[in-house]
């Protein structure tokens, strides 16, 4: 999995930000949209959508990246996939064949390449590309899911709430998304429903 600066900077209905931190660069990606009712929250239907995601992802500071529109449907494609898989393993059931197509697919391609700085900082090869792109996150998705904590995606415990995330909390008991959100709801839920008696 790709590490660097993590989390991402979500928003409530009602507009309040909240950091929300998946664990993974592939999970990254699903908040952007998705298949049937994820579709309301699309953001990949331009290229300022796909540069602005992975402006805020953990690829920060990202490639310098050429994107056109005949190139997102590749990505919403990449991301429908990982939800897919995403999901099934956070309700252990068996990982859709179509959606590790898509993934072996993409990760096939050459990924993106990182480069070290005199500084000690992260820097991108020239000539980055959206297939490179897709690449990197398709191989983060498989190191995620064959590795260590692939046992470990869970959805958010939130009744309303299906943000999903790799736990690696230690002792491997994450609930929430974000505690600013999802958990302090909960627990002031939780709160009024004992003193309501």
């Amino acid at each position: 999995m790709t590490e660097s600066a993590t989390g991402l900077t979500l928003y409530t209905p009602e507009g309040r930000p909240y950091r929300f931190d998946p664990g993974a660069l592939c999970l990254e990606l699903l908040p952007t949209g998705g298949p049937g009712p994820l579709a309301r929250y699309e953001v990949l239907d331009t290229p300022d959508g796909l540069y602005a995601w992975v402006a805020a992802s953990r690829l920060a500071p990202g490639p310098p990246l050429a994107v056109e529109e005949d190139d997102l449907p590749a990505v919403r494609r990449l991301r429908d996939a990982l939800h897919g898989l995403a999901a099934a393993r956070a309700h252990t059931r068996p990982l859709p064949a179509g959606d590790v197509a898509v993934v072996n697919e993409a990760a096939a391609a050459a990924p993106l390449v990182e480069l070290l700085t005199a500084q000690g900082g992260r820097a991108w090869a020239p000539g980055a590309t959206v297939a490179g792109l897709l690449s990197t996150v398709a191989r983060d998705a498989t190191a995620l899911f064959t590795g260590p904590y692939g046992h470990r995606v869970r959805e958010c415990g939130a009744h309303d709430c299906h943000l999903l995330f790799v736990d690696t909390s230690r002792p491997g008991r994450r609930r929430w998304c974000s505690m600013e959100r999802c958990g302090n709801r909960e627990k002031v839920r939780a709160y009024r429903g004992r003193t309501a008696s």
